[in-house]
């Protein structure tokens, strides 16, 4: 590490997923696919929401940002996971460790915030139908998308700022396939605990905190949809079942991570992997293939497209 940091470590070295050819081979297709998946659907969703006059509302709008989002997180660990993979000696340099550590949390926290932004905007759709547009307007929606992002910076510079001075001049072995703060903090050379209390109150509070805001105002949009309605309720559940879903998905493994931080436990390196592939690539199938205005717009798209390629 530079001089700055007084410290004698000048990179990390990831012990992986798995030290059997075999399986870091299944796991270089699996997640090799999964990725590639996670960029075409996410960036099909991109495309058809900002080409389609038909999806100019709220709702897509903030669909879309959430697919960016998507891509920025699982582009910031899938590549150099892949790329690891067919390397016996998997190394990232410190200020790779900390550019990765920064984007993790800083698109993260913006994630949370955007889908609080997305269970509002539900809940104004199904409770206040009338006043939806003028409640949910094109600035109310940038503002959304702004605090979003101000938060999500906010939340990973204060952890940053009292990681990179930290000493490291002891092991430098990560028993993971990407830079995980927590596991980061046992490597210095001084006591952390203090600062692994900071994470855990950081990132463990904001994720349960957020995950709990979220299913009460999700629970309190079922119960007013089924007090006006008695039939209301099986439709409200299959509309918001898809936000439910994607809610238990991203924050399940975060609050794994950050509320029971385990240095013996290995099962968090694999509901990372969960979290980096799987993730990214189940939110657009959950959220807009299964939309049926989406499979249209998608539709009218891929035959401009083709319609395109015919007379160039």
């Amino acid at each position: 590490m530079d001089k700055a940091n007084n410290s004698v470590v000048s990179e990390f070295v990831f012990l992986g997923l798995s030290s059997s050819w075999e399986i870091q081979l299944l796991f270089f297709l699996f997640s090799s696919v999964f990725y590639v998946a996670s960029l075409m659907g996410n960036i099909l969703i991109v495309l058809t929401v900002t080409s389609d006059p038909h999806l100019q509302s709220p709702m897509y709008f903030l669909l879309a940002n959430l697919s960016i989002i998507d891509l920025i997180f699982c582009s910031s660990t899938a590549p150099k996971m892949i790329y690891d993979l067919l390397r016996k000696h998997k190394t990232i340099s410190f200020r790779g460790c900390v550019a990765q550590i920064f984007f993790i949390h800083a698109v993260g926290g913006t994630e949370m915030v955007l889908l609080i932004s997305m269970a509002f905007d539900r809940y104004v759709a199904i409770c206040k139908p009338l006043h939806y547009l003028t409640i949910m307007s094109p600035r109310k929606c940038l503002y959304f998308l702004v605090i979003s992002w101000i938060v999500g910076f906010i939340h990973s510079l204060v952890q940053l700022v009292f990681v990179v001075d930290l000493p490291f001049c002891g092991p430098n072995v990560l028993d993971s396939f990407y830079c995980d703060l927590p596991r980061l903090l046992r490597l210095a050379c001084i006591d952390t605990q203090e600062l692994e209390f900071m994470v855990t109150v950081n990132s463990g509070l904001i994720s349960v905190g957020s995950f709990v805001l979220l299913v009460i105002s999700y629970i309190f949009i079922l119960f007013t949809v089924w007090k006006h309605s008695s039939s209301g309720s099986f439709k409200a559940l299959s509309t918001l079942s898809a936000h439910i879903t994607v809610v238990v998905l991203f924050f399940g493994p975060l609050m794994f991570f950050y509320t029971w931080p385990s240095p013996t436990s290995h099962l968090d390196k694999y509901l990372a992997v969960f979290d980096a592939f799987i993730t990214p690539f189940l939110n657009p199938v959950i959220y807009t293939f299964r939309n049926k205005e989406m499979k249209v717009a998608m539709k009218r798209l891929c035959s401009c497209l083709g319609h395109y390629r015919k007379i160039s």
